[in-house]
């Protein structure tokens, strides 16, 4: 949970230096040099603490090859939706409607880990898009909402 946290504050900072960054740049290539350094950070970490030792491309299965370079391909679409959003908008509705990937883990996670929800987890994800609702919109696209709600409920 400790590590969680922390990278829940990484996070945040990802946000709020990459909006600043994003001021004089385009979004794809702001990415991309994000993601360059990342990888030279987590090669050099990954080297640093002995996990190439023995590795082959062989050591991995075909299948997890593919599942990893899956989420490789999901993590870059992320992150360039992510940075587009955060140089076209706000930086508090944009980071609130990413965090709703928490929503999309716990539908995606039952389907294809077979992973149980509780009752718990689906008051949590229904507060979560509230939240996402509240932060991310006007006082008036609330209203105006609300309005179409009632009306197909009448």
């Amino acid at each position: 949970m400790l590590y969680a946290f922390f990278a829940a504050i990484a996070a945040a900072l990802v946000a709020i230096f990459g909006k600043i960054g994003l001021g004089s740049i385009d979004s794809i290539l702001a990415t991309a040099i994000r993601a360059i350094i990342m990888a030279a950070i987590t090669v050099a970490f990954a080297f640093s603490l002995g996990k190439f030792r023995g590795f082959t491309l062989g050591t991995l299965s075909g299948w997890a090859w593919l599942w990893i370079a899956l989420a490789g391909l999901a993590g870059a679409a992320s992150w360039i939706f992510y940075f587009y959003a955060l140089q076209t908008g706000p930086a508090t509705p944009v980071v609130a409607i990413d965090r709703l990937s928490l929503v999309f883990v716990l539908f995606l996670a039952a389907i294809f880990l077979g992973e149980a929800w509780s009752i718990k987890s689906a008051i949590g994800a229904g507060f979560m898009v509230v939240g996402a609702i509240l932060i991310s919109l006007r006082w008036e696209q609330i209203a105006e909402i609300g309005r179409y709600l009632s009306r197909l409920w009448q």
